[in-house]
């Protein structure tokens, strides 16, 4: 049976980290770290600012979003839809390069 959403009912969206986020996190200079809390500080004030550029993944990344927190630097989260509440659970934080290399080739 499908989901009904009330008329006027709104979810509430929770952050959440998982530890790899963190010790990726934990290993940035100061300056990116900053620019990642602004982010996340934009994220929970609205998901969709257009700052974050937030968009879904293709694969390996199917069924996770991204936002961008610098030019180069994103983070990646997938969306759980509970009942009352949408949680973003965030696993991944690196450059461009870093989260999309592609396996070499022989």
């Amino acid at each position: 049976m499908p989901k009904m959403q009330l008329p006027g009912f709104i979810k509430i969206m929770k952050v959440f980290f998982d530890p790899e986020f963190y010790r990726q996190y934990k290993k940035l200079n100061v300056r990116i770290q900053h620019k990642i809390d602004q982010h996340l500080r934009i994220f929970r004030k609205n998901p969709i600012d257009p700052k974050l550029n937030n968009h879904l993944l293709h694969e390996p990344y199917q069924d996770y979003r991204s936002i961008d927190i610098t030019v180069d630097y994103r983070a990646h989260y997938k969306e759980l839809n509970m009942r009352v509440e949408v949680i973003a659970y965030f696993v991944l934080l690196g450059t461009h390069d870093e989260l999309y290399k592609k396996p070499l080739t022989d």
